[in-house]
């Protein structure tokens, strides 16, 4: 049986950072990374956890960019190794002060990178895992049972709506 040719997915970046943060700053450093950025949320309280509340501090913020470039759904290890690294970069006295969560989005699904194991994620290689997160059906997104409370609140529904149409319209230049 032939292998088929894996059709190219949209970068999505989720970033983390205290209120106080600038995002250009990392914004500006990921579009030196990645690519050209094609979208940009608007800022949304991170308020339904405080995981991250011991290393970061309160009043977090989350916001998503996407990247013009699409990418391998491959890629996502090494892109998740190396916004490890830059978090390590941006980090001060050992604690970092942002938190980058890339994964892609396709036609069907939104897949996040992650460095910790899960009962639904899979193993991409070099400890990294892929977790589904949100699934496409009957024009809408809706999250797993697993997923984090923030994406299952469905506040970011109307981006991530956004992204898949604008993912639609760079395939069809292809």
């Amino acid at each position: 049986m032939d292998v088929k040719t894996v059709q190219p997915v949209k970068l999505v970046m989720g970033i983390i950072l205290a209120a106080q943060e600038d995002p250009a700053v990392f914004t500006l450093h990921l579009q030196r990374v990645f690519g050209k950025q094609d979208f940009q949320s608007p800022a949304y309280a991170f308020d339904l956890t405080d995981y991250y509340a011991p290393e970061m501090g309160a009043g977090l913020i989350r916001i998503f960019t996407a990247y013009q470039k699409l990418i391998e759904p491959d890629d996502l290890a090494e892109i998740k190794r190396l916004c490890n690294v830059i978090e390590q970069h941006f980090a001060l006295a050992g604690k970092r002060v942002v938190n980058l969560d890339p994964g892609y989005l396709d036609l069907d699904k939104f897949v996040l990178a992650s460095a910790k194991y899960g009962r639904q994620k899979i193993c991409l290689g070099k400890g990294i895992y892929a977790d589904p997160t949100l699934y496409y059906f009957d024009k809408s997104f809706h999250a797993h049972e697993w997923s984090f409370p923030d994406f299952k609140s469905g506040r970011y529904d109307a981006d991530f709506l956004t992204l898949r149409q604008r993912y639609k319209q760079q395939l069809r230049l292809r």
